[in-house]
């Protein structure tokens, strides 16, 4: 065994991340990559594929689509008016939202953002904000108190003599001497006591697997050589020295991933001196490159907290988090466990600045792609107002709006407004038992009647000469004035997954009713001029409850099942009988809806016009 030299042809593995107290600075990474953390991470990202898709993924979702101001109109219109300005102008060169993608991009990255502070000239606002990448900045060493009262920044930290560190105040607003200041933050890292460490470390070891594999195979299919070889030397044993020597030679020139590929050329006037080249065959080669493909992807997403694939544009052939439900789940997981806890940071740190400047006020981020958690209707019933239970589905609030009208102007929408006043908002005493897309249900069906007829149906239980307490009688069921038992009633929705144009004003009409309908309101919203030049070749009126707002538009119906309360005077029931029977009766009345005609509706009532053929046009566009 003494004769058997062992080569480990690759041993790095991911530095170890450390702070090391320097001159006037901390130092941030050891060894390799002494006070170079930070660009590690950065190589790591250009030369990880997986690392780089999570990392871009993810800053997108974090940076989301852009501010919004909550409440704006109930908000001070003068602070409004001067914080619109800084999200449209926030240095002199980049908006407020091209800022915030820098430093998401940094986050998630690094960790940690930066941003360079410049006040105006007599101190009293903040003139400027910047980003500034974080490989540039190091912290100065704490007070005795731990407080970090400065940061040097250089545009190279691996050669500081040419790209000496200057030093710049850290932000203080009860300190103001210096014009530009520098706000280092982050998330809480453990073992960190001036840096933060992004939240995936403990992936970047797969992470430096699938940058050495990338290389490995680059190199091979460059030199056209692979597989790995046993060297015999037949001239008898060296010494230890000498073997050591060998050992180390080799490992110079031909270890790592850089070198696969390459050969050894030899030379000597004695064939018993010349190394005995053996190459050692593996079989299968492709499966195991696969398979440890497929095992470095997966512990890389575990090391981001990413449970499906998908989300991140990283194609999954496992199946796994491709259904509908699976990602909207992993999505939401994703937004409400890794994506707001960089937000909520990001805006605590801008409230910060806005208050400086006398324009605080809360903001939001307003997602790409807003997710919705699906619950069940008790769940939410149980919790929430119907206004959150909304909110929560993506809807608009039910509180309506009050709508200016230029008397001197009649709006194209007035048909539309006026119709709507006509109708009712949803009575805060109902209860909804049901909800769904309307798939399905032909515009001729009276789901109302039909699930009420049911109900009469089944309480038809009376006789005479005894007591019966469940049983119905004359002024029972469906009350004195023919009251219905259940309610059937359609909410107009935005497909919040759908992105792409503005939201026409008959949509937004709509939305800012905050009505719901009954099926014969919205198929007589057919024959009127509601939404006019958007039917067949410019004509005004169309079917609203097949083509929503036209062509092109994100709306779709949302049928919703009501109960009437038990305080009803007009509608006095047993609830005991019915509500044990509730969803068999709301079943049967849909298995009744599709099945009403051999004529159904194509399922366009459940699909916004932007899903349909051509847009929802009559010719492609």
């Amino acid at each position: 065994m003494e004769n058997i030299i062992s080569i480990n042809l690759s041993t790095t593995t991911a530095p170890v991340v450390t702070e090391v107290q320097g001159d006037n600075y901390i130092n941030y990474g050891t060894d390799d990559w002494a006070n170079l953390y930070p660009q590690f991470l950065i190589d790591l990202y250009y030369n990880s594929s997986t690392q780089a898709a999570i990392i871009n993924a993810t800053s997108e979702m974090i940076a989301a689509e852009d501010l919004v101001i909550e409440d704006e109109e109930e908000r001070d219109i003068e602070a409004v008016t001067k914080l619109k300005g800084f999200f449209a102008n926030a240095n002199g060169n980049e908006t407020l939202n091209e800022v915030i993608k820098k430093i998401a991009f940094d986050f998630k990255l690094q960790g940690a953002f930066a941003l360079n502070i410049v006040w105006t000239e007599d101190r009293t606002q903040i003139a400027e904000v910047y980003q500034v990448p974080v490989e540039k900045i190091r912290c100065e060493k704490p007070d005795e108190m731990g407080k970090v009262h400065a940061y040097y920044v250089s545009s190279d930290w691996s050669d500081v003599r040419l790209n000496e560190p200057q030093r710049v105040p850290a932000f203080n607003i009860n300190d103001r001497t210096s014009p530009n200041q520098i706000l280092y933050t982050g998330l809480y890292s453990p073992n960190m006591n001036a840096y933060h460490t992004p939240d995936y470390v403990a992936a970047n070891n797969w992470a430096l697997v699938d940058q050495r594999v990338a290389e490995y195979h680059l190199n091979n299919i460059t030199n056209g050589f692979s597989g790995s070889y046993m060297i015999s030397f037949a001239n008898g044993v060296p010494t230890q020295e000498e073997r050591f020597q060998i050992e180390q030679s080799l490992a110079d020139k031909f270890a790592g991933s850089n070198n696969a590929g390459k050969f050894i050329l030899t030379f000597s006037d004695d064939k018993t001196r010349t190394p005995d080249i053996t190459p050692i065959s593996s079989s299968d080669l492709s499966l195991q490159y696969l398979a440890l493909q497929e095992l470095l992807v997966q512990n890389i997403l575990t090391g981001h907290r990413v449970t499906s694939p998908v989300l991140m544009g990283i194609k999954s052939d496992t199946g796994l988090g491709n259904n509908a439900d699976e990602l909207n789940s992993a999505a939401n997981y994703y937004l409400n466990s890794v994506i707001k806890p960089y937000q909520e940071q990001i805006i605590k740190v801008l409230r910060k600045l806005f208050r400086v400047n006398g324009m605080d006020m809360p903001i939001r981020f307003e997602q790409l792609k807003p997710i919705t958690t699906r619950f069940t209707n008790q769940d939410l019933a149980a919790v929430m107002t119907q206004d959150e239970i909304r909110e929560e589905l993506g809807l608009a609030p039910l509180a309506k709006e009050e709508v200016v009208v230029d008397a001197t102007k009649m709006s194209e929408f007035t048909a539309l407004e006026s119709f709507l006043d006509t109708l009712e908002d949803i009575p805060e005493d109902w209860n909804v038992i049901d909800e769904e897309v309307v798939d399905g249900e032909h515009q001729d069906f009276d789901f109302e009647d039909e699930l009420n007829n049911l109900v009469y149906d089944k309480l038809e239980l009376a006789s005479t000469g005894r007591a019966n307490p469940n049983a119905r009688d004359s002024q029972d069921g469906m009350g004195k004035k023919g009251n219905a038992f259940f309610k059937v009633r359609y909410v107009y929705v935005n497909d919040n997954f759908l992105t792409g144009g503005p939201m026409r004003d008959f949509c937004k009409t709509m939305e800012r009713a905050g009505k719901i309908y009954r099926k014969k309101d919205i198929l007589n919203m057919g024959g009127m001029a509601v939404n006019p030049g958007w039917g067949p070749r410019g004509a005004n009126t169309y079917s609203i409850w097949l083509y929503k707002g036209g062509g092109n538009c994100h709306h779709y119906w949302l049928r919703q099942i009501y109960q009437a309360p038990a305080s009803d005077d007009d509608s006095v029931y047993y609830g005991s009988n019915i509500t044990d029977s509730t969803n068999k009766l709301v079943s049967v009345a849909k298995a009744r809806s599709e099945g009403f005609t051999a004529e159904r509706n194509d399922t366009l009532v459940a699909r916004p016009p932007k899903t349909m053929k051509n847009n929802g046009f009559l010719n492609p566009r």
